[in-house]
């Protein structure tokens, strides 16, 4: 499958949904042209949050047109008292005050993240100027993580002429325990399943394959793998095995005979940061698959980062994305 295949056919499903899309890295030229594609494609609604009188001059300074979008500017809204006092009591019982509250929901950030809480928008993408850190932070404050999730984490969706797999966290936690691990196993699962219509089957990796070697490492991985079985009893989930027994039919079916899993796994899962960063990148290299991501994930809601080296292709199939996810 072409990366222009899989992105064509986000660009389908999101079309179809045609949801409120809020982005508070709005200040940018490469906002303002994805949005009006968004727009003009309908395949989201684009709220462009931040200083309206930057926006325009951006927009003017390079000849997009922004007629007919909304915008909201997070400190003269009449949102901002009722965003205040929700991002206060939310936030107090970790010791925010009221006067942090009312300087937080300035921030576009924040105000696009409580816009989403109070069902105004139903995705949030920034990323493109904001730093990953206060993306996440701002989501965690306004949104919240997941019930029944421990951890926020990210995937990639790996596009390979003939497959799709996912990759899952190649980009957020250094070292998750067994539960985190777990949780970062089900998030993926859930969004493999709802960005490409396939039923996930997820690998638990590991040096080890059933028992193959023995470490705290590899006892992680196994733990992970019985507590995703317990939360989650109709998932498709095998583990720990090893790389080529996940991917390659023969070899699985050698080394975890009768898994429903092993050699035709397609939500891969690694153990930690280490293995999951260089495992995306060296197939990005060497096999020539396009990595899609990373998406943010184990939110209530989606609210996505962006590379700040992204172009607007890449603003419009995470925004696709992340409304397939909501």
């Amino acid at each position: 499958m072409s990366v222009m295949k899989f992105t064509d056919g986000i660009r389908a499903k999101a079309k179809a949904l045609n949801l409120k899309a809020a982005f508070p890295d709005a200040e940018d030229v490469r906002v303002l042209t994805a949005a009006r594609f968004l727009a003009d494609e309908k395949i989201a609604q684009p709220v462009l949050i931040g200083n309206d009188e930057n926006i325009k001059k951006i927009a003017g300074n390079n000849n997009i047109n922004i007629g007919g979008m909304e915008f909201i500017n997070p400190v003269s809204s009449h949102y901002k008292n009722e965003f205040s006092n929700l991002l206060y009591e939310k936030r107090k019982s970790k010791g925010m005050t009221i006067e942090e509250s009312d300087n937080l929901v300035e921030l576009p950030l924040y105000f696009a993240g409580l816009l989403m809480e109070t069902g105004y928008v139903k995705v949030v993408v920034g990323g493109n100027v904001s730093s990953t850190g206060d993306v996440i932070r701002s989501a965690i404050h306004t949104v919240g993580v997941a019930e029944g999730i421990s951890i926020v984490s990210s995937y990639f969706i790996m596009v390979f002429p003939d497959k799709l797999l996912c990759f899952a966290d190649c980009a957020v936690n250094p070292d998750p325990n067994e539960q985190q691990l777990a949780d970062i196993a089900i998030s993926s699962a859930k969004n493999f399943q709802a960005v490409t219509g396939e039923e996930p089957k997820v690998a638990m990796l590991s040096f080890s394959t059933k028992g193959s070697a023995n470490h705290p490492h590899v006892d992680k991985v196994i733990n992970a793998t019985k507590i995703i079985k317990e939360k989650v009893p109709g998932l498709s989930v095998d583990g720990e095995m090893q790389a080529d027994a996940a991917l390659i039919a023969s070899i699985g079916e050698r080394k975890c005979k009768g898994s429903p899993v092993a050699g035709k796994a397609n939500v891969l899962i690694f153990p930690d940061l280490d293995a999951g960063n260089i495992g995306y990148k060296l197939t990005e290299r060497l096999a020539g698959a396009e990595a899609v991501g990373p998406i943010v994930q184990g939110l209530k809601k989606p609210y996505c980062d962006l590379s700040r080296g992204c172009s607007s292709d890449d603003i419009i199939n995470v925004a696709s994305i992340c409304s397939l996810m909501a």
